[in-house]
């Protein structure tokens, strides 16, 4: 079944949807051209799917997109941007130290 990423902004969240069902979430505030990324979730159901990666790409996309900066409070989002070294430049050089992400671009 095919997946797409929502924003739903009234939620305050990302939504990874199989067809209407809801089976992730990635909560996010945008203040002062920064998206904050607190937390991210997905349905154990689908677990192994890869609906998480998914999810947190279209984030950063959209974060792209917005010319916004990321605060990857989430460990999940840190991960990806560890494992996907040309989203790096999403978050801001002074906050890398912040989130281990320093020598991500090594």
């Amino acid at each position: 079944m095919e997946s797409t990423v929502v924003d739903v902004p009234e939620k305050g969240r990302f939504e990874i949807r199989q067809g209407e069902r809801v089976v992730g979430l990635a909560s996010y505030h945008v203040d002062n051209g920064q998206m904050t990324l607190p937390h991210t979730e997905v349905d154990p159901s689908v677990g192994g799917q890869g609906m998480g990666t998914k999810l947190v790409a279209g984030v950063l996309t959209a974060a792209r997109e917005r010319g916004l900066t990321v605060l990857p409070y989430c460990s999940f989002v840190r991960h990806y941007i560890q494992q996907h070294p040309e989203d790096l430049d999403l978050v801001a050089e002074a906050d890398r130290p912040t989130f281990g992400l320093e020598t991500a671009a090594r």
